[in-house]
């Protein structure tokens, strides 16, 4: 397999300490790019005229080679480390997000309105008029991030502290690019039902539900459950922020191949809870020939799926010939690889059967199916899952600008009409004069994309009937604010 690249999220910054004299830093600077590291920072922490003290910061590949990087620095001739620090771990410290006021507290009278006695009156309005709380509290902009922490990231069951500092990274990113306040609940349950009871007792705080990494098939219960018995929507982000990001990139892929859905044979290993979302959304879109891979092999007809509902809609919706062979026999003739499972699946053995102009999207985190320096010679376009290659399929393309329609409409649910027509302002955001095999999908830094999506999800609410909220509300709001 070829050399990982360094990147960001494995960096480490190194205090050294030295004589202040010439050649010194290039020693140190030698050193790391010796042991692989990519520098990306050097600051200067104090400066004497006999010593210079320096932090040197150096992305490596994983934590392994962090830490030779610094062995290596150890061992240059009149250089001492003075301290290791990790940025990533330095980014976490003490959570990152927090709440802040929309008004200020300077007076008695902000204090009497904001809390009691004001805040008494509206409390009564909103017992009068139920309604009337989408507009006179932040449930109108606010989203629940629920996890019970068995299927983080690659990493499965880790539990629910360990799944805190990820759903505040969820919420982070419904702020900055969506403007919409999410909130992490880690569940201490493991339990469906216990799961759900839980979410219905909080839902009154919340305007939707983002569900996030629970473990496949309980998260299709979990799901299917709550969407039954909310009245507001309820979307397990694994699965569909999934399906709707991987399509919008398809859809930008397949117009520089020119190929159609319809035509394709497409071969997806993964079958949890993003790989049968991806396997739906792209049988909505128009694909006919597609074969699934579990782990026990291809999704068919005549196995035993158990209580698996995602298994069983695929072997009933999918894989029209019934294909029961191995995955290199199955890769033969295929137009597009699609993977949501785990690292180095995929060979030069499997990519070279591929029909010509192949896609291969490789999505497993943190370590793709198949990296693509060893893909390159065989594939047209390729897309993973991580932000150090081209073609980034990520969750959040999708999810902020979904909430952010589905807040603005008050739909009752997310359909399938609202998540193809967020996959079509995703894909919509590449410029057709731009598109090309190394940029098939926007950045997660077009802050357009958001807006674009929420326009979309927004009018296709409406347009299906499920937006509660109408497109003229300024009056009403001023009316309920007391206003005439």
């Amino acid at each position: 397999m070829p050399g990982r690249a360094p990147g960001v999220a494995y960096s480490v910054t190194i205090r050294t300490q030295y004589p202040n004299r010439p050649g010194m830093l290039g020693k140190v600077t030698s050193a790391i790019g010796e042991a692989g590291g990519d520098i990306g920072a050097v600051d200067v922490v104090e400066s004497s005229r006999d010593l210079m003290v320096r932090d040197v910061t150096a992305n490596a590949r994983d934590e392994a080679h962090g830490q030779e990087i610094v062995a290596r620095v150890r061992q240059v001739p009149g250089v001492q480390v003075l301290s290791v620090s990790d940025p990533t771990f330095l980014l976490h410290l003490r959570g990152k997000i927090e709440i802040h006021s929309k008004h200020p507290l300077r007076t008695r009278n902000d204090l009497s309105m904001m809390y009691t006695p004001g805040v008494g009156r509206v409390s009564v309005a909103i017992h009068e008029d139920p309604k009337s709380v989408w507009a006179l509290t932040t449930k109108c902009n606010t989203v629940a991030v629920v996890t019970d922490g068995t299927a983080i990231l690659g990493l499965g069951d880790l539990g629910p502290e360990a799944a805190l500092p990820v759903m505040e990274g969820k919420a982070l990113l419904f702020k900055e690019l969506a403007g919409v306040d999410a909130w992490p609940i880690c569940l201490a349950t493991k339990d469906p039902d216990e799961i759900i009871q839980t979410v219905k007792y909080i839902a009154p705080s919340f305007g939707g539900i983002n569900l996030e990494d629970i473990s496949a098939p309980r998260c299709f219960y979990i799901e299917e459950r709550l969407k039954e018995e909310l009245e507001i929507p309820v979307m397990h982000d694994d699965q569909h922020g999934t399906a709707v990001v991987a399509l919008a990139a398809l859809s930008n892929a397949l117009k520089l191949v020119k190929k159609t859905f319809e035509g394709l044979k497409v071969v997806l290993v993964g079958v949890g809870a993003g790989g049968t979302a991806t396997a739906r959304i792209l049988v909505d879109a128009g694909v006919r020939n597609l074969v699934g891979f579990d782990r026990e092999g291809p999704v068919y007809r005549g196995r035993n799926y158990g209580d698996n509902p995602g298994k069983k809609w695929l072997a009933e919706h999918t894989n029209p010939d019934n294909f029961q062979g191995s995955l290199k026999e199955a890769m033969e003739g295929a137009d597009v690889f699609i993977g949501l499972a785990g690292p180095n699946l995929l060979g030069p053995e499997h990519l070279k059967g591929m029909n010509r102009d192949a896609i291969v999207f490789a999505m497993a985190n943190p370590d793709p199916e198949v990296w693509p320096e060893e893909a390159e010679p065989y594939v047209r376009v390729m897309a993973t899952g991580r932000s150090d290659y081209p073609n980034q399929v990520n969750n959040a393309l999708g999810f902020p600008g979904i909430f952010r329609g589905v807040l603005d409409s008050r739909a009752r649910e997310i359909n399938s009409e609202m998540k193809l027509a967020a996959a079509r302002a995703i894909a919509s955001a590449v410029p057709a004069n731009q598109l090309h095999e190394e940029y098939i999908i926007p950045s997660v830094f077009d802050r357009g994309v958001a807006r674009a999506v929420a326009r979309e999800v927004a009018a296709a609410a409406h347009k299906t009937g499920v937006a509660q909220r109408s497109r003229r509300l300024k009056g009403g709001l001023f009316r309920l604010a007391g206003v005439r």
